[in-house]
């Protein structure tokens, strides 16, 4: 039987780790969803300029360059970069002729990547293979529904004309499918429906691609200094009497106060404010410093959490009811201990973390997106200034 091969090109990071799964699954899959009579071999491939622009056209001839030399049948290129076309957000293109296709992770919202891009994949293989012309893609949508049911039914469940299938997060944010005419070849591209939704997929998907929980283990340190300093604040009764007298509202401020000052500090500390000395376009600018923001955000309303739960244990455990009662003059239960330890949790974020500094800050600094691409970036100016200086 006559063998196909499809490469995978990835950015490092997200992408690759995506890959790595999708290699093993992904040759039935082409069997069954593009044609049975091969048999495809997936070979994943990282390329940093894959994470290092957002010009899908640079990406695509890149693409279409690397199959060429590494005598491939196919490539899709995964970047975790967003991607634009004018004003319109693109999550996935196809350049029919050239047998090349890309997909923007970002652009996938914050979902659950692994079917996802599996489906994306399958599509864009589709879309190459079958062609997009309307009669193409009723002839492709014909074959798969010929297929025996029981057998991946929900890669057979999926529209011909879609990139993924209908799901709840596509149903509020639905992709459109454009089929337009460059540089002699159909070019089929699948956008955001408008640039409100684009940005709200773009900066979700971001945030999710940056992992935000697994730089909590930077926090440690934090974590450690703001709970000593909140530790020692509830041996005096100031605090006691202090959190009695404060009012929802007021607590409820200060808890937000104690997050964003955190968020802020972490930002100007290690300087992942994208200014406008920074090489991008305003808009892209935008969508950077938000994924930032929340991605932070995220990371920091955990660290919140956990340290309230460490103080709620503390003054269930070390302050006597008795004592509480002698010194707020009225009875007390277990709110009382609540709103101690809500105190306690927000006056320690503020007073001991904003002066802290991470175990680990390679660890932050990695997941964010600004600091990642401007890595790449070098690394791909030191390769230009090494090639030109072989030639």
């Amino acid at each position: 039987m006559e063998s196909k091969t499809l490469g995978l090109i990835t950015a490092p990071g997200l992408a690759k780790r995506m890959v790595k799964d999708l290699k093993e699954e992904l040759p039935e899959l082409l069997k069954y969803y593009v044609k049975d009579d091969y048999e495809w071999e997936v070979i994943p491939f990282e390329d940093t300029l894959t994470g290092g622009t957002n010009d899908s056209r640079e990406i695509l001839k890149r693409a279409r360059s690397t199959k060429e030399d590494k005598n491939w049948d196919y490539s899709i290129a995964l970047t975790d970069l967003p991607l634009f076309s004018g004003k319109k957000t693109v999550i996935a293109e196809v350049l029919n002729d050239d047998n090349v296709g890309i997909i923007s992770l970002p652009g996938l919202g914050m979902t659950p990547l692994y079917k996802r891009i599996r489906e994306g994949i399958l599509q864009l293989m589709n879309e190459i293979y079958h062609g997009s012309s309307s009669s193409d893609r009723r002839d492709a949508e014909s074959r798969i529904q010929s297929k025996d049911e029981g057998q991946y039914d929900e890669v057979r469940g999926q529209r011909s004309d879609r990139l993924m299938g209908k799901r709840f997060f596509e149903s509020i944010f639905p992709l459109k499918r454009e089929t337009t005419q460059e540089d002699e070849s159909i070019n089929v591209r699948f956008i955001a429906g408008s640039r409100t939704r684009g940005t709200i997929r773009l900066v979700s998907g971001m945030v999710n691609a940056n992992r935000p929980w697994e730089m909590f283990p930077a926090f440690i340190k934090v974590l450690v200094i703001a709970f000593t300093t909140g530790a020692y604040a509830l041996v005096f009764p100031t605090l006691w009497t202090l959190s009695s007298y404060y009012t929802n509202f007021r607590l409820i401020l200060l808890m937000v106060i104690a997050i964003l000052a955190l968020v802020g500090w972490i930002i100007i500390a290690h300087n992942l404010w994208e200014g406008k000395k920074d090489e991008k376009a305003s808009f892209i600018r935008r969508i950077y410093n938000a994924t930032t923001f929340f991605s932070l955000l995220f990371a920091v309303v955990m660290y919140y959490l956990l340290l309230f739960i460490l103080f709620s244990l503390t003054t269930f455990l070390f302050i006597p009811g008795a004592q509480l009662e002698s010194q707020l003059q009225t009875d007390t239960g277990p709110a009382k201990y609540f709103y101690i330890a809500w105190t306690a949790t927000s006056i320690a974020t503020i007073i001991g973390a904003l002066g802290s500094v991470f175990e680990n800050e390679s660890v932050v600094l990695d997941s964010m997106y600004g600091y990642r691409q401007r890595q790449r970036q070098n690394e791909m100016r030191q390769k230009r200034e090494e090639d030109k200086q072989k030639d």
